[in-house]
């Protein structure tokens, strides 16, 4: 089942909830309506309200609800984004410039506020303690992720330990929220709630897995931001960590110095170390392992066109990297 097969099970879903991010995007304040209507429109998959969308049709939720819990996490993804952009310094998101370099910082910062302000307005309308506690405790991870990836930052030592955890907090943990919606929303046993928390978790490390390969294998056209961005915010991801380790020691030289200044002088050298020091394929393989535990945590469903799309979903992860 391709990616396009996934989305076209849920085309009715996806219809409603763009339509309700749209109207809940309304503000009075016009500059708030321009950048929340630039950043929803400008593309993306939208993979974490399918992960909820999805689960909440495997776990039989009640759509109405499953379907504003899938724009909420949408808008708390937009607001990371919004953030990340500024506190990065980044040029291109998309394909396309980013808020803070469309409008400026302070606008952009201040619009992240009222995106995560309003996901929790929208949340109190659904009067789910437990989906608050969810969305809550995520929020606040994600948080915590940003201020230890960026206390990380020019720092060549950082060890593959520290790595996962960041991108667990900074990326995992909405992925996780998504797939622990569903079965929330549905009254599901507590096994089956956890089991696809787990689900989510494993494909958002993995997603985030094949991002950081990506940032050394893709192209600008196809990547749809700078190659080498990550390096050059001085943030040393697992393909720089791996290769540290393993390649020959003027290569580990040239990528420890580009880290701690932050620099892309030496950006064709450094992929060429990545390459021939296995580390592409060292992030693959456990990305690859991240993919087959998401799956195992599917047994707890029953089949259906929705179980089999989750699947596939996992499978999907991986090909991008491909």
């Amino acid at each position: 089942m391709p990616f396009a097969q996934v989305t076209a099970l849920l085309q009715s879903e996806i219809k409603t909830m763009n339509e309700t991010i749209i109207r809940c995007l309304e503000s009075q304040v016009e500059v708030i309506n321009k950048i929340s209507h630039y950043l929803i429109e400008s593309g993306g998959k939208r993979v974490r309200p399918l992960v909820v969308l999805l689960s909440s049709r495997a776990c039989q939720a009640p759509m109405e609800n499953a379907i504003s819990m899938a724009a909420i996490i949408e808008f708390i993804h937009t607001a990371t984004l919004l953030h990340d952009d500024v506190v990065d310094d980044s040029k291109l998101r998309r394909g396309k410039l980013t808020a803070n370099r469309v409008w400026d910082n302070p606008t952009a910062i201040l619009v992240g506020d009222f995106l995560y302000s309003r996901a929790f307005q929208m949340m109190v309308a659904i009067n789910s303690m437990d989906c608050m506690r969810i969305l809550s405790d995520a929020t606040n991870t994600i948080a915590e992720g940003e201020v230890l990836q960026l206390t990380h930052r020019f720092e060549p030592d950082v060890d593959e330990a520290r790595y996962l955890k960041v991108i667990h907090f900074k990326t995992a943990k909405l992925f996780e929220a998504a797939g622990q919606l569903g079965p929330v929303l549905a009254k599901q046993p507590v096994a089956t709630e956890q089991a696809l928390a787990d689900y989510g978790r494993h494909l958002g490390m993995a997603f985030q897995l094949v991002d950081d390969i990506l940032d050394y294998k893709a192209t600008n056209e196809n990547w749809g931001k700078n190659i080498g961005a990550d390096l050059n915010e001085g943030k040393a991801t697992l393909p720089l960590i791996y290769a540290l380790k393993h390649a020959a020691p003027h290569q580990a030289k040239i990528i420890r110095e580009a880290i701690l200044a932050g620099s892309l002088d030496n950006i064709d050298t450094i992929q060429e170390a990545i390459v021939s020091s296995g580390a592409i394929a060292y992030c693959m393989e456990m990305a690859k392992q991240e993919v087959d535990k998401a799956k195992q945590c599917l047994q707890v469903l029953t089949p259906s066109p929705y179980k089999e799309a989750l699947n596939n979903l996992a499978s999907f992860a991986l090909q991008r990297g491909s």
